[in-house]
């Protein structure tokens, strides 16, 4: 009798596949050859069948790609809840430009973003209420953690529970030390299946899903390291900004974009302070970046 089990794709590497199945660990999986037939590539989160070859070599093959409940391009990935975007309160500085792109990225995507504040423990004031301000008032969730000093994680592995996370962010902000913290280990977690899968050579870093706990998954991605901000046409970009939502449609003209129209609500909440002028100057510079790039 052929033994199936559900599993969830943690990592694929030239047509090979590691495929996570709970309380049995990890098979390395081939994807049947009706998948190419049919156009359908297996993606990393993927929920999907298998059918067990080897038990004792944990080897076997894909039969069939559960629903997906939704699909990223870049990175090509499927089935993620959520974004853990960290970023350093000091050293390096945060870019809240940067900072700001990525959350535009995921309101793209429509992925719900968490923002985490990293190395609190190298705070000499009140940076994290000054974050905080800035985009709580915005309406996104902030965590405030020191990997270095175990601080917050807690905080972090409860939003975590139940979800499928990709951590995102630029490089220096202990996005290494997060994943290692969530995931004792994930570094080295590789082992001789991950050796299997990479034949033994030197390979690009590629997507790769790590097992928390029960349904509980973080990726570690470096699709996510910049904002694909040319895939956003400049007159959509304002409904990527959550706190200009509620003065939509309140402007003098139809289809103000708030950047040089008069009677623009937006512009008068950010000069009464009730949008951040930071939030409001970074939509400029990316609505102008935009407005650049198409002509070209």
């Amino acid at each position: 009798m052929d033994l199936n089990y559900n599993g969830k794709i943690i990592k694929g590497v030239a047509g090979d596949y590691e495929v996570f199945v709970l309380g049995k660990g990890p098979y390395i999986c081939k994807a049947k050859g009706i998948f190419r037939y049919n156009k359908q590539k297996p993606l990393v989160g993927d929920d999907v069948l298998i059918t067990v070859l080897d038990e004792k070599d944990k080897e076997g093959n894909i039969l069939e790609i559960l629903p997906r409940r939704n699909e990223l391009i870049r990175p090509a990935v499927a089935n993620i809840d959520q974004a853990l975007i960290v970023f350093a309160v000091k050293s390096p500085m945060p870019s809240l430009k940067l900072l700001d792109r990525f959350l535009v990225m995921m309101e793209m995507t429509g992925v719900k973003p968490i923002i985490c504040f990293n190395k609190i423990d190298l705070m000499d004031g009140n940076e994290d209420v000054v974050y905080g301000k800035i985009y709580e008032k915005a309406g996104y969730k902030c965590i405030y953690t020191s990997t270095a000093k175990t601080m917050g994680i807690d905080v972090v592995l409860a939003e975590l529970k139940g979800k499928t996370t990709t951590l995102a962010g630029p490089s220096g902000v202990g996005k290494s030390s997060m994943l290692n913290a969530l995931v004792p280990g994930a570094d080295s977690q590789t082992g001789e299946i991950s050796k299997k899968i990479e034949r033994g050579k030197q390979t690009t870093r590629h997507t790769e899903l790590f097992h928390v706990e029960g349904d509980t998954y973080i990726m570690d991605t470096p699709g996510f390291a910049t904002m694909y901000i040319a895939d956003c046409a400049k007159e959509e970009l304002r409904y990527y900004m959550p706190e200009f939502d509620v003065y939509e449609g309140r402007c003098k003209y139809n289809g103000c974009v708030h950047i040089k129209e008069p009677g623009c609500m937006v512009k008068a909440a950010v000069e009464n302070g009730d949008i951040d002028k930071c939030r409001y100057e970074n939509y400029v510079a990316m609505y102008e970046e935009i407005k650049n790039l198409k002509k070209y």
